[in-house]
Protein backbone atom coordinates (compact mmCIF):
# COMPACT_ATOMS: atom_id res chain seq x y z
CA UNK A 1 0.00 0.00 0.00
CA UNK A 2 1.21 3.23 -1.12
CA UNK A 3 1.97 6.51 1.20
CA UNK A 4 2.04 10.16 0.07
CA UNK A 5 2.50 13.54 1.50
CA UNK A 6 -0.72 15.78 1.36
CA UNK A 7 -1.14 19.32 2.57
CA UNK A 8 -4.82 19.74 2.56
CA UNK A 9 -7.73 17.82 1.80
CA UNK A 10 -11.11 19.97 1.06
CA UNK A 11 -14.63 19.00 1.04
CA UNK A 12 -17.83 20.32 -0.27
CA UNK A 13 -15.30 21.79 -2.90
CA UNK A 14 -17.29 23.20 -6.29
CA UNK A 15 -14.79 24.37 -7.97
CA UNK A 16 -12.45 21.53 -9.07
CA UNK A 17 -14.79 19.72 -11.71
CA UNK A 18 -18.17 18.84 -11.82
CA UNK A 19 -20.49 18.79 -8.85
CA UNK A 20 -19.74 19.04 -4.81
CA UNK A 21 -16.26 17.25 -4.44
CA UNK A 22 -13.67 16.12 -1.93
CA UNK A 23 -10.24 17.40 -3.14
CA UNK A 24 -6.95 15.77 -1.86
CA UNK A 25 -3.72 17.94 -1.79
CA UNK A 26 -0.57 16.33 -3.03
CA UNK A 27 2.75 18.37 -1.50
CA UNK A 28 5.53 18.96 -3.79
CA UNK A 29 5.49 20.95 -7.24
CA UNK A 30 8.23 21.14 -9.56
CA UNK A 31 7.60 24.62 -11.16
CA UNK A 32 7.82 28.04 -8.94
CA UNK A 33 5.30 29.97 -10.44
CA UNK A 34 6.08 33.82 -8.81
CA UNK A 35 2.29 33.81 -8.35
CA UNK A 36 1.60 30.76 -6.61
CA UNK A 37 -1.29 31.33 -4.04
CA UNK A 38 -0.16 27.86 -2.29
CA UNK A 39 3.39 28.33 -1.69
CA UNK A 40 3.02 25.44 1.00
CA UNK A 41 2.47 23.00 -1.75
CA UNK A 42 5.89 23.33 -3.74
CA UNK A 43 8.21 21.97 -0.83
CA UNK A 44 8.03 17.95 -0.98
CA UNK A 45 8.65 18.38 2.46
CA UNK A 46 6.73 18.97 6.03
CA UNK A 47 7.38 22.61 6.78
CA UNK A 48 6.37 24.65 9.90
CA UNK A 49 4.55 27.22 9.85
CA UNK A 50 4.23 30.08 12.81
CA UNK A 51 1.67 33.47 12.80
CA UNK A 52 2.71 35.54 15.58
CA UNK A 53 -0.40 37.15 15.39
CA UNK A 54 -2.28 34.18 17.19
CA UNK A 55 0.80 33.32 19.30
CA UNK A 56 -0.29 33.50 23.20
CA UNK A 57 3.48 33.02 24.06
CA UNK A 58 2.21 30.77 25.99
CA UNK A 59 5.15 28.99 26.41
CA UNK A 60 3.70 25.41 25.72
CA UNK A 61 5.34 24.69 22.57
CA UNK A 62 8.94 25.37 23.79
CA UNK A 63 8.71 23.36 27.09
CA UNK A 64 7.60 20.07 24.75
CA UNK A 65 10.23 20.56 22.34
CA UNK A 66 12.47 17.31 22.47
CA UNK A 67 15.09 19.31 20.58
CA UNK A 68 14.88 22.50 22.77
CA UNK A 69 14.88 24.02 19.27
CA UNK A 70 12.33 26.84 20.33
CA UNK A 71 12.88 29.92 21.76
CA UNK A 72 10.86 33.47 22.72
CA UNK A 73 11.35 36.63 21.69
CA UNK A 74 9.43 39.88 21.65
CA UNK A 75 8.72 39.00 17.51
CA UNK A 76 7.16 36.34 18.83
CA UNK A 77 9.10 32.73 18.82
CA UNK A 78 12.22 31.43 17.25
CA UNK A 79 12.84 28.13 15.86
CA UNK A 80 16.25 26.77 15.28
CA UNK A 81 16.12 25.19 12.15
CA UNK A 82 19.43 23.16 12.76
CA UNK A 83 17.79 21.80 15.84
CA UNK A 84 13.95 21.13 14.76
CA UNK A 85 13.62 17.65 13.72
CA UNK A 86 9.97 18.83 12.48
CA UNK A 87 8.20 16.24 14.73
CA UNK A 88 5.35 18.78 15.60
CA UNK A 89 4.55 18.69 19.00
CA UNK A 90 4.41 22.46 19.38
CA UNK A 91 1.95 22.18 16.63
CA UNK A 92 -0.19 19.37 18.67
CA UNK A 93 0.11 21.78 22.05
CA UNK A 94 -0.29 25.28 20.61
CA UNK A 95 -4.26 26.33 22.00
CA UNK A 96 -4.43 28.91 19.13
CA UNK A 97 -2.86 26.97 16.33
CA UNK A 98 -0.39 30.13 15.90
CA UNK A 99 2.26 26.93 15.29
CA UNK A 100 1.21 24.47 12.11
CA UNK A 101 2.60 21.86 10.18
CA UNK A 102 2.12 21.84 6.73
CA UNK A 103 2.47 18.50 5.74
CA UNK A 104 1.18 14.74 6.67
CA UNK A 105 1.64 11.53 5.58
CA UNK A 106 -1.19 9.58 4.54
CA UNK A 107 -1.79 5.82 2.79
CA UNK A 108 -4.41 4.73 0.13
CA UNK A 109 -6.82 3.25 2.59
CA UNK A 110 -6.79 6.36 4.68
CA UNK A 111 -7.74 8.72 1.64
CA UNK A 112 -10.43 6.01 0.63
CA UNK A 113 -11.76 6.04 3.82
CA UNK A 114 -12.28 10.36 3.52
CA UNK A 115 -13.10 9.70 0.18
CA UNK A 116 -16.24 7.38 0.84
CA UNK A 117 -17.64 9.65 3.36
CA UNK A 118 -18.38 11.82 0.37
CA UNK A 119 -19.86 9.55 -1.48
CA UNK A 120 -23.71 11.11 -0.30
CA UNK A 121 -22.47 14.39 -1.99
CA UNK A 122 -21.20 13.15 -4.84
CA UNK A 123 -24.24 10.85 -5.98
CA UNK A 124 -26.53 13.94 -4.98
CA UNK A 125 -24.62 16.16 -7.18
CA UNK A 126 -22.27 14.53 -10.42
CA UNK A 127 -19.60 14.91 -8.32
CA UNK A 128 -16.30 13.37 -7.02
CA UNK A 129 -12.86 13.01 -6.06
CA UNK A 130 -10.22 15.67 -7.56
CA UNK A 131 -6.06 14.92 -6.79
CA UNK A 132 -4.58 18.48 -6.79
CA UNK A 133 -1.59 19.38 -5.62
CA UNK A 134 1.70 20.65 -5.80
CA UNK A 135 1.68 18.70 -8.70
CA UNK A 136 0.06 15.18 -8.01
CA UNK A 137 1.25 12.96 -10.57
CA UNK A 138 4.74 13.48 -9.42
CA UNK A 139 3.33 10.86 -6.98
CA UNK A 140 2.32 8.63 -9.56
CA UNK A 141 2.28 4.77 -7.89
CA UNK A 142 0.16 6.31 -5.27
CA UNK A 143 -1.90 8.29 -7.50
CA UNK A 144 -2.64 5.24 -10.20
CA UNK A 145 -3.56 3.35 -6.77
CA UNK A 146 -5.91 5.64 -5.83
CA UNK A 147 -7.45 6.32 -9.37
CA UNK A 148 -7.95 2.40 -9.96
CA UNK A 149 -9.54 1.75 -6.72
CA UNK A 150 -12.18 5.04 -7.09
CA UNK A 151 -12.48 3.41 -10.48
CA UNK A 152 -13.40 -0.18 -8.96
CA UNK A 153 -15.94 1.77 -6.76
CA UNK A 154 -17.14 4.14 -9.63
CA UNK A 155 -15.81 7.46 -7.96
CA UNK A 156 -15.59 10.36 -10.79
CA UNK A 157 -12.04 11.19 -10.78
CA UNK A 158 -9.92 14.08 -11.94
CA UNK A 159 -6.76 14.93 -11.77
CA UNK A 160 -5.51 18.53 -11.31
CA UNK A 161 -1.74 18.91 -13.42
CA UNK A 162 0.40 21.12 -14.76
CA UNK A 163 1.30 18.89 -17.29
CA UNK A 164 5.74 19.17 -16.95
CA UNK A 165 6.11 14.88 -15.83
CA UNK A 166 6.98 12.49 -18.18
CA UNK A 167 4.94 11.78 -20.98
CA UNK A 168 4.68 7.65 -19.82
CA UNK A 169 3.22 8.22 -16.60
CA UNK A 170 0.82 10.85 -17.60
CA UNK A 171 -0.27 8.53 -20.45
CA UNK A 172 -0.77 5.79 -17.35
CA UNK A 173 -2.59 8.00 -15.01
CA UNK A 174 -4.78 9.01 -18.27
CA UNK A 175 -6.21 5.49 -18.40
CA UNK A 176 -7.59 5.98 -15.33
CA UNK A 177 -8.66 9.63 -15.10
CA UNK A 178 -12.33 10.82 -16.17
CA UNK A 179 -11.01 14.59 -16.27
CA UNK A 180 -8.04 16.57 -16.39
CA UNK A 181 -7.75 20.29 -15.36
CA UNK A 182 -4.88 20.64 -17.41
CA UNK A 183 -2.97 24.01 -15.94
CA UNK A 184 -1.93 26.41 -19.12
CA UNK A 185 0.39 29.29 -17.87
CA UNK A 186 1.11 30.68 -21.07
CA UNK A 187 2.44 30.05 -24.80
CA UNK A 188 6.08 31.43 -25.40
CA UNK A 189 8.74 29.32 -23.52
CA UNK A 190 10.80 32.17 -22.76
CA UNK A 191 8.39 33.81 -20.68
CA UNK A 192 7.35 30.59 -18.90
CA UNK A 193 10.49 29.82 -17.79
CA UNK A 194 11.00 33.36 -16.79
CA UNK A 195 8.02 33.20 -14.61
CA UNK A 196 7.90 29.35 -13.48
CA UNK A 197 11.88 28.72 -13.41
CA UNK A 198 11.13 25.84 -16.73
CA UNK A 199 10.57 25.71 -20.01
CA UNK A 200 7.14 24.84 -21.40
CA UNK A 201 7.92 22.77 -24.61
CA UNK A 202 7.48 19.30 -22.31
CA UNK A 203 3.97 20.73 -21.02
CA UNK A 204 3.28 21.86 -24.37
CA UNK A 205 3.98 18.36 -26.19
CA UNK A 206 2.07 16.45 -23.26
CA UNK A 207 -1.03 18.48 -23.69
CA UNK A 208 -1.11 17.81 -27.04
CA UNK A 209 -0.64 13.66 -26.84
CA UNK A 210 -3.48 14.09 -23.56
CA UNK A 211 -5.82 15.52 -26.11
CA UNK A 212 -5.15 12.96 -28.70
CA UNK A 213 -6.27 9.80 -26.25
CA UNK A 214 -9.44 11.44 -26.35
CA UNK A 215 -9.14 12.53 -22.70
CA UNK A 216 -11.83 15.01 -20.98
CA UNK A 217 -9.62 18.27 -20.65
CA UNK A 218 -10.84 21.34 -18.88
CA UNK A 219 -8.09 24.05 -19.74
CA UNK A 220 -7.14 26.72 -16.62
CA UNK A 221 -4.99 29.45 -17.17
CA UNK A 222 -4.25 32.01 -14.15
CA UNK A 223 -4.61 35.30 -15.20
CA UNK A 224 -1.98 37.38 -13.83
CA UNK A 225 -1.46 41.63 -15.21
CA UNK A 226 1.42 42.40 -16.90
CA UNK A 227 2.61 38.47 -16.97
CA UNK A 228 0.23 36.59 -19.18
CA UNK A 229 -2.63 38.89 -20.02
CA UNK A 230 -1.35 40.65 -23.47
CA UNK A 231 -3.20 40.24 -25.86
CA UNK A 232 -0.37 38.51 -27.52
CA UNK A 233 -0.30 35.35 -25.52
CA UNK A 234 -4.12 35.38 -25.03
CA UNK A 235 -4.08 34.88 -28.77
CA UNK A 236 -1.87 32.52 -29.22
CA UNK A 237 -3.14 30.53 -26.34
CA UNK A 238 -6.71 30.30 -27.79
CA UNK A 239 -4.95 29.17 -30.87
CA UNK A 240 -3.25 26.03 -29.46
CA UNK A 241 -5.78 25.46 -27.36
CA UNK A 242 -8.18 25.70 -30.69
CA UNK A 243 -6.08 23.05 -32.72
CA UNK A 244 -5.99 20.49 -29.90
CA UNK A 245 -7.07 16.72 -31.44
CA UNK A 246 -10.89 16.06 -30.60
CA UNK A 247 -13.76 18.44 -29.58
CA UNK A 248 -12.83 22.07 -27.87
CA UNK A 249 -11.64 21.95 -25.04
CA UNK A 250 -13.77 24.51 -22.05
CA UNK A 251 -11.03 27.62 -20.93
CA UNK A 252 -11.75 28.31 -16.82
CA UNK A 253 -9.82 32.19 -16.93
CA UNK A 254 -8.50 31.91 -13.06
CA UNK A 255 -7.68 35.87 -11.80
CA UNK A 256 -5.17 36.24 -9.75
CA UNK A 257 -5.22 37.52 -6.49
CA UNK A 258 -3.05 39.05 -3.39
CA UNK A 259 -4.01 36.23 -1.02
CA UNK A 260 -0.84 34.19 -0.27
CA UNK A 261 1.34 37.18 2.11
CA UNK A 262 0.46 36.03 4.50
CA UNK A 263 0.90 32.04 4.04
CA UNK A 264 4.56 33.15 2.95
CA UNK A 265 5.45 34.92 6.07
CA UNK A 266 3.78 32.04 8.32
CA UNK A 267 6.18 29.71 6.22
CA UNK A 268 9.21 31.97 7.13
CA UNK A 269 9.58 33.01 3.42
CA UNK A 270 8.20 36.51 3.29
CA UNK A 271 11.16 37.40 1.03
CA UNK A 272 9.91 35.20 -1.95
CA UNK A 273 6.54 36.68 -2.15
CA UNK A 274 5.94 38.85 -5.03
CA UNK A 275 3.13 41.16 -5.39
CA UNK A 276 1.79 40.32 -8.82
CA UNK A 277 -0.73 42.83 -9.79
CA UNK A 278 -4.81 41.56 -10.56
CA UNK A 279 -6.37 41.66 -14.23
CA UNK A 280 -9.24 43.85 -14.73
CA UNK A 281 -12.74 42.44 -15.10
CA UNK A 282 -12.76 44.32 -19.05
CA UNK A 283 -9.70 42.81 -19.78
CA UNK A 284 -11.62 39.41 -18.61
CA UNK A 285 -14.45 40.03 -20.83
CA UNK A 286 -11.86 40.50 -23.27
CA UNK A 287 -10.15 37.24 -23.34
CA UNK A 288 -13.81 35.40 -23.32
CA UNK A 289 -15.06 37.16 -26.49
CA UNK A 290 -10.78 36.14 -27.99
CA UNK A 291 -11.66 32.82 -26.82
CA UNK A 292 -15.17 32.73 -27.99
CA UNK A 293 -13.70 33.70 -32.00
CA UNK A 294 -12.12 30.55 -31.36
CA UNK A 295 -15.24 28.55 -31.09
CA UNK A 296 -13.86 27.79 -27.35
CA UNK A 297 -16.13 28.23 -24.37
CA UNK A 298 -14.55 29.93 -21.84
CA UNK A 299 -15.60 31.34 -17.99
CA UNK A 300 -13.79 32.84 -15.08
CA UNK A 301 -13.33 30.88 -12.51
CA UNK A 302 -13.98 26.89 -12.43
Amino acid sequence: MKSGLIFDIKRYAINDGPGIRVVIFFKGCNLHCAWCHNPESISPKIEKMYSRAKCMLCGECAAVCPEKAITHSSEGIITNPDLCKLCGKCAEVCPTKATEMSGYMQNVDEILAIIEKERMFFDQSGGGVTFSGGEPILHSEMLIELLDECGKRGIHRAVDTAGFIKTETLLEVAKRTDLFLFDLKMINSKNHKKWTNTSNEKILDNLKLLAETGANIFIRIPIIAGVNDDDENIEKTAEFVANLAGEKKPVNLIPYHNIAQTKYQKLGKADDFKRMNEPSKEDLAAMIEKFKSYGIEASIGG
